[in-house]
């Protein structure tokens, strides 16, 4: 009988189910859209009963394909998009208010009265964050203040939080578990990465009941079971954050081994071991993942605009009408006008590492007669390179590693273009594997090693090299850009 692993993938903008054989190979995907709500400007939302209901979808698909007729599920794993809140009643599992998403705005103000107040130096040596909106402790708090009742049903236990890992967990037990991961407990400003427990200072401080928060285990763990009606009980056996996930898939085990993901967002991870480094630039000190008892940690800079910004392109401004065509327009105009002005920053929800600056908005600069439909698409992809530099820069000098490759993975690392341009940029070389969707075979992997079927060694021979992009420009070139990049952020950073 063929044996099998699922790996649940639930992300911003589309919910996905992936199937792997027992020995970590890639067999078939089902993937189906996330609906994305916009409240008001600086606000995103989904409907939380939409991301179980695509989910489920999704993993029936993968639960009936013809392979399973005799073959077992060994195992399931979850990973999914952070930071993203949700608050449900504990009794129904209805939600009572709307996921708020990530990329959400609303509660700047209330993360300007934390910084005002003096917690930003207490919330980065505890949690290993900032303080932004970016985080689900603000959500919550926002939550409970918004929805009538909340704060005291919260208080009497009658509430449950948590992020999506934790929704569609409660939901596959049918009500039994309310847990969570350490890697998504840390992506929360809640979570005091030293002790791994919930911090009661922080969640005083947003007047947060600890009553409502999830346990918290290993990444490595069996959380509950799925009882499938075909399969019987299958053992959830992983759990990691999306960015965790693509970073335990690109088998980055040894310290100072990095990589980004290219996803609606650009998110940079580096192994930096059972080591906490201390960051003057704006990086976060994350969770990598848990395996028994051993905490592997994280450098993490975020770019909150990445594979969205081509997005914007497609169903914001509709000048293009395939988002893979952007690949071939972006050379073609690069070999037409190799010294173009045209710089796209885009800060559609403020701006993440180095800068923090929750307030700016995207732009595009230096526009001539000459400057067209093609040269907007180009410097958006240019846009995406530039702002990873941002962030590998500031993690090399915060780390002291200089790294002499970069792993890649996402749906725009398959943009040839964008992959060039950023080797060019970074002057290293840009690896991208054969299979690119190192978040969903992360957690596929996580929960092989949890039941015993592979171990670390062997999943590290399974990435394979698909195509390594190294530098074709010079020195004077890269710091030419970089000028030019920089001018561009002066000019919207408030």
């Amino acid at each position: 009988m063929s044996e099998f692993i699922i790996s649940i993938d639930q992300g911003t903008t589309s919910s996905r189910a992936v199937l792997f054989n027992n020995r970590g190979h890639f067999i078939s995907l089902a993937q189906t859209d996330l609906p994305q709500i916009f409240p008001f400007p600086g606000q995103v939302e989904h409907d939380p009963s939409v991301i179980l209901a695509t989910t489920m979808d999704v993993l029936q698909q993968v639960l009936n394909h013809e392979l399973l007729i005799h073959g077992k599920v060994l195992a399931l794993g979850i990973t999914n998009q952070r930071e993203t809140a949700i608050v449900w009643d504990r009794e129904s599992g209805k939600p009572i208010y709307n996921a708020i998403v990530w990329q959400d705005k609303r509660t700047s103000d209330v993360c300007e009265s934390l910084k005002n107040a003096g917690f930003s130096e207490y919330a980065k040596t505890t949690t290993g964050l900032i303080i932004d909106p970016y985080f689900s402790g603000t959500k919550i708090a926002w939550i409970l203040d918004n929805v009538q009742g909340a704060r005291q049903r919260a208080a009497k236990g009658e509430l449950c939080f948590g992020t999506v890992d934790s929704w569609l967990l409660y939901n596959l037990t049918g009500g039994k578990v309310h847990a969570t991961d350490v890697t998504n407990a840390s992506r929360t400003l809640l979570f005091n990465i030293h002790t791994l427990e919930w911090d009661k200072k922080m969640l005083n401080t947003l007047r947060v009941p600890i009553e409502m928060m999830p346990d918290v285990f290993p990444s490595s763990n069996i959380f509950g079971h799925y009882n499938s009606s075909i399969h019987g009980n299958i053992p959830i056996a992983a759990i990691l954050g999306d960015q965790q996930s693509a970073l335990f898939g690109q088998c980055c085990f040894t310290t100072g081994m990095a990589k980004n993901t290219y996803g609606t967002g650009c998110f940079m991870l580096m192994n930096t071991g059972a080591e906490i480094p201390t960051s003057n630039s704006g990086l976060l000190n994350t969770i990598a993942w848990k395996i028994g008892d051993k905490t592997t940690y994280a450098l993490e800079g975020s770019v909150f605009i990445a594979g969205a910004a081509v997005q914007w392109l497609q169903n914001g401004i509709e000048i293009i009408d395939d988002i893979s065509a952007t690949s071939e327009i972006a050379s073609r105009e690069a070999k037409k006008h190799p010294d173009s002005s045209v710089v796209v920053v885009p800060a559609f929800a403020g701006l993440g590492t180095p800068y923090w600056d929750m307030h700016a908005r995207g732009a595009i600069l230096g526009l001539t007669r000459d400057s067209g439909r093609d040269s907007i698409i180009r410097a958006t992809l240019e846009s995406i390179a530039f702002r990873s530099k941002d962030v590998l820069d500031a993690m090399q000098e915060d780390s002291g590693i200089s790294l002499f490759a970069l792993k890649v993975d996402g749906g725009a690392s398959v943009n040839d273009y964008l992959m060039q341009f950023q080797s060019d940029i970074l002057g290293v070389s840009v690896e991208r594997l054969s299979f690119v969707e190192s978040t969903a075979a992360g957690v596929a992997y996580m929960a092989a090693l949890t039941i015993g079927e592979l171990t670390l060694n062997e999943i590290s021979k399974l990435p394979e090299l698909e195509r390594s992009f190294d530098p074709e420009k010079s020195l004077e070139w890269r710091e030419a850009k970089k000028a030019v990049w920089s001018e561009a952020i002066d000019r919207i950073v408030l």
